[in-house]
């Protein structure tokens, strides 16, 4: 019986998981919205400043994590608005899974379609700052473990704020200060590459966030949706 029940919320979440994705890449304008956001701001500050490899490479690791927290947050206010728009959300707060778990395919979808391309992209870009190999293999590793906690925290902002005008900028105020310790944490373990040191504390510290974050945050989603819904 435990098994029947088991398969039958597999099946879902990865419906669940299946229409996000299927969405998003209808929608293949979010997606370039979000990479050309990451690629500008990160491609910017080169430009402004020079080309001096040592204050590029110092100021890399705080730049390109705040360009890529910054580019992950322009689509949470998408995340859920448009099942609250055509029903989806309510009937999947009727349906006999757990909310939470399905909330989870939906955030596991907003990190592949906006947080994946973004550690992807990162050491393309790093190679701007000067940034040497390690260092830009220790930002793809700090990348690869802090972006999942940014679209955890990220969503619990979206569906605090669903329906709301101005949704977007209340977003910004709920997570933003919910963001610090995956910013320092992540710009801490390449700036810890770039001198010599280890960077495994910053790592672990970020890994452990987003597990945290993992166990948590989809349950403050579901309520927060309930909450938004009612």
């Amino acid at each position: 019986m435990k098994t029947g029940k088991s398969n039958v919320w597999t099946s879902a979440w990865l419906t669940v998981l299946k229409r996000d994705l299927l969405l998003a890449l209808r929608r293949r304008s979010d997606i370039a919205t979000t990479l050309f956001f990451f690629v500008i701001v990160s491609s910017l500050f080169p430009l402004g400043i020079g080309p001096e490899p040592a204050v590029l490479s110092s100021i890399a690791p705080g730049v390109l994590w705040v360009a890529a927290l910054l580019a992950g947050m322009i689509s949470l206010s998408r995340l859920f608005s448009a099942d609250f728009t055509d029903g989806t959300l309510e009937q999947m707060l009727l349906a006999p899974q757990p909310l939470a778990l399905l909330v989870t395919a939906k955030i596991l979808a907003h990190w592949l379609v906006c947080g994946l391309p973004v550690v992807l992209l990162a050491p393309l870009i790093g190679l701007q700052y000067a940034l040497p190999n390690d260092a830009l293999l220790v930002l793809v590793y700090s990348l690869l473990l802090g972006t999942p906690t940014l679209s955890l925290i990220g969503a619990i902002g979206a569906a605090l704020t669903l329906g709301v005008r101005g949704s977007g900028l209340l977003v910004a105020l709920l997570v933003l200060p919910l963001y610090i310790p995956a910013l320092i944490f992540g710009a801490g373990a390449v700036a810890a590459s770039q001198h010599g040191m280890s960077a495994q504390a910053h790592l672990s510290l970020l890994a452990a966030c987003s597990l945290l974050s993992l166990v948590l945050a989809p349950l403050a989603t579901a309520a927060a949706l309930r909450i938004s819904v009612e």
